[in-house]
């Protein structure tokens, strides 16, 4: 097994069709993983129809509830990483990530062990957003790049894929960030380890159906987070390489 993408649901009954019509499309083999926090509106029944179509390549990991997206991420990672896959990539249930750029990330999982997809790269973009959420997601990144002294042009971008080898290095079970501030730690992980990191440009479109999950909690929580992981991680994988 090689390719699997991680896909977190919460109430993406309209989505879940299309969103894998178009995985396929782009990239037929590779399996998708659904993580679903007990939706209400029919979305584990839609995953469940195509599953009975597909028993090989489509799986669905129910929870019991809503608890973050964090943790639906760090429960679909372990199981990609128990059932053995080799590269595993992140993505949103809102189709606002293209299928199209699949083949890319694959295809720079050959010599990279972590690829970003980037709105903030030459090439990047943003399609049907308000000025407000574009200068919040824009300010994020740069805020955290500086804050944090990386490269890294997308900090709060969802739509990425590691080498499992690399992944399962990060030290997973002490995540605890949710939301924008999951996707600035693991990169911010990664980057401590002197992972290579590749920014590919994609255009991120806005959500077809369905309710965005950004809170403005979610964005207080980027903001001060970014201070804490400076603090600790950077210690922590400064003791690592030391002991190594």
């Amino acid at each position: 097994m090689e390719f699997l993408i991680v896909i977190p649901t919460y109430n993406e009954f309209d989505n879940i069709e299309p969103l894998v019509s178009g995985i396929k499309k782009y990239l037929p083999s590779a399996h998708v993983l659904f993580v679903d926090d007990n939706s209400a509106d029919g979305t584990q029944n839609a995953i469940e129809k195509l599953m009975a179509n597909d028993k090989e390549s489509v799986f669905l990991l129910k929870r019991p509830g809503k608890a973050g997206l964090g943790k639906a991420y760090l429960a679909g990672f372990a199981w990609a990483l128990e059932h053995g896959y080799k590269y595993i990539c992140q993505m949103d249930a809102d189709l606002s990530h293209n299928p199209k750029y699949l083949p890319m990330f694959r295809e720079s999982l050959n010599s990279h062990h972590g690829v970003i997809g980037s709105r903030y790269v030459g090439g990047g973009g943003v399609l049907n957003w308000s000025w407000y959420r574009l200068l919040i997601s824009r300010f994020g990144s740069l805020y955290a790049r500086f804050i944090l002294k990386t490269p890294i042009n997308d900090f709060t971008g969802g739509f990425n894929a590691w080498q499992a080898a690399a992944l399962s290095s990060l030290d997973l079970l002490s995540i605890t960030s949710e939301g924008y501030s999951f996707q600035i730690e693991l990169k911010y992980r990664a980057f401590l380890k002197k992972y290579s990191l590749h920014e590919i440009p994609i255009v991120f479109e806005e959500r077809r159906a369905g309710q965005s999950k950004m809170s403005l909690n979610i964005v207080i929580e980027a903001i001060f987070k970014v201070w804490e992981l400076k603090r600790s991680l950077k210690s922590f994988y400064t003791r690592d390489q030391v002991a190594r």
